[in-house]
């Protein structure tokens, strides 16, 4: 009581300073480094200091129920305010800003839902700058608190210096952190170093809808004066040390029928005298894996790259502690032993994982009931330079080999229903580089080296159409839970990295 509101003012940076202190000393991670450039100086003051107001802007962020995977009018709703409320945040940035009408969806039921707009947004044209584009999406998975949140995932909860909420690392924080970067260098009179163009969806949790259709058609306009493609929508490898990604997996997703007939049967009166739907399933998805994880499907690892001494090397320097990284996936023992082999196989080398079975009993109590119709669901991590159609042939033959030695009457259908390709870029690309330096001047330590082992589709989709690099820079640590409850974004993560996107700007103008 009794403080003026300037005393308020540097008492909240006081502690926001503290905070941020004690954030790096925990962390152990970072070598002292020296102050960052003299562009950039103010450029980061100006960052500190209104720290609070980014934060708040992403609480107004999160506030948006922005659920692309429901497909309901209420949430429909809610993605086209989300939508708006970015365009209108671009717009005051000064950028030239067109939403892009991308239709309706179909859906099974036979309903239409609409599909909310894309935006794409440009700032700067100077010919003498390079131009980079920036993806991200403000859609969310869905999240609910009686799921197990701790907080409502759509009210931004401060606790011990961590941002929790629906989005707010994946993927409207590190969003917010690039267009406040802009707004830094902006609110500063300071002129941008590159020319900045922003491509921003909402369904990429429901597939990215149309997307691909656009950035086709967009090609020889809006990314025709692209020289980089930037796309922050993963995560560190650490809870402290940064990362660059240059590579995630691909997907082929299978599934296998077995029938014998339309209605399931009574074990008491066909037990023993059919050829059970079930075993037959069973028996096959047996046959895809063995216990070390390796794949039994002939021919699969024939086309996956060699491995060389280099990538080797980048593995050993990569910063990843095996007890930590066992004990938050709450997992007893890995298949492997070395920090080196775990992450070949999460990244260089393919993966099977079985997923389900429908059509089988699953409720709790004893229902003695044979499946007359059965679907087991499995898929492959592709990697570097597998190719989805041949996977899909030698898993059929494979199957259908199986199969064939059972002689059962039942009949098989093999179909891959997802085939997505694994992607990898070129580390000694210029926009590399320049991540690489911004990560040096904030952190003051080398970057991880990393890939991903999920699939994250438009990366590959905009090498293979618009030609440019792209390159993954993540902004959230390991434990932030994406996709899950208690999703969160340590405050420490989203201001540090809102310089880091500022830092980028200014080695990108340099190394251009």
């Amino acid at each position: 009581m009794g403080l003026r509101s300037g005393a308020i003012t540097r008492w909240r940076l006081t502690a926001a300073s503290l905070l941020a202190l004690l954030l790096l000393l925990e962390g152990g991670m970072f070598s002292s480094h020296s102050p960052p450039p003299a562009p950039l100086e103010k450029v980061f003051q100006y960052i500190d200091l209104h720290q609070d107001e980014f934060v708040q802007t992403l609480k107004e962020w999160v506030a948006i129920e922005s659920d692309s995977v429901q497909p309901v009018p209420r949430f429909r709703q809610e993605l086209f305010r989300m939508m708006a409320v970015a365009a209108d945040t671009l717009q005051r940035l000064g950028a030239r800003v067109t939403s892009v009408d991308m239709g309706s969806q179909q859906l099974p039921d036979g309903q239409s839902l609409p599909i909310p707009p894309v935006i794409l947004a440009e700032l700067g044209n100077d010919p003498t700058k390079g131009t980079v584009c920036f993806y991200g999406h403000l859609d969310v998975q869905p999240a609910d608190q009686g799921d197990g949140w701790l907080t409502d995932p759509y009210v931004l909860t401060e606790v011990d210096g961590k941002l929790y909420g629906r989005g707010a690392t994946d993927n409207k924080g590190p969003v917010l952190a690039w267009i406040n970067a802009v707004s830094a260098f902006r609110a500063l009179e300071q002129d941008l170093p590159v020319n900045i163009k922003f491509i921003i969806e909402g369904m990429e949790e429901a597939g990215s809808v149309a997307l691909e259709e656009l950035v086709e058609k967009e090609k020889n306009r809006f990314f025709s004066g692209v020289d980089y493609i930037v796309i922050s929508d993963n995560l560190w490898i650490s809870q402290r040390k940064p990362a660059i990604t240059y590579g995630t997996r691909g997907n082929s997703y299978f599934t296998v029928e077995v029938k014998c007939r339309d209605q399931d049967f009574h074990s008491g009166t066909f037990g023993g005298i059919l050829h059970e739907p079930m075993a037959d399933l069973v028996a096959l998805l047996g046959s895809l894996v063995d216990s070390s994880g390796h794949i039994l499907v002939p021919g699969i690892y024939d086309e996956v790259a060699p491995l060389t001494e280099e990538e080797i090397n980048t593995y050993k320097a990569i910063h990843l502690d095996l007890e930590e990284y066992r004990n938050s996936s709450r997992v007893e023992k890995f298949l492997f032993d070395t920090k080196e082999e775990i992450l070949m196989h999460l990244w260089r080398y393919p993966s099977l994982s079985i997923h389900g079975i429908e059509g089988a009993f699953d409720e709790p109590g004893a229902k003695t009931v044979i499946p007359g119709q059965v679907i087991g669901k499995f898929s492959i991590r592709l990697v570097p330079h597998m190719n989805v159609s041949v996977v899909e042939k030698q898993v059929t033959r494979h199957l259908e080999d199986v199969f064939s030695k059972r002689n059962s009457s039942n009949k098989m259908v093999v179909s891959m229903t997802l085939g997505l390709h694994p992607w990898i870029a070129n580390v000694n690309d210029t926009q590399y580089l320049a991540a690489k330096r911004a990560i040096r001047t904030v952190f003051g330590t080398e970057p991880d080296m990393i890939r991903d082992g999920s699939t994250i589709p438009i990366a590959k989709m905009f090498q293979e159409i618009v030609h440019k690099s792209v390159v993954l820079i993540p902004l959230g640590a390991v434990d932030d839970g994406e996709h899950s409850q208690n999703e969160k974004i340590n405050r420490w993560n989203y201001i540090e990295g809102t310089k880091l996107f500022a830092a980028f700007f200014l080695e990108m103008a340099q190394l251009h």
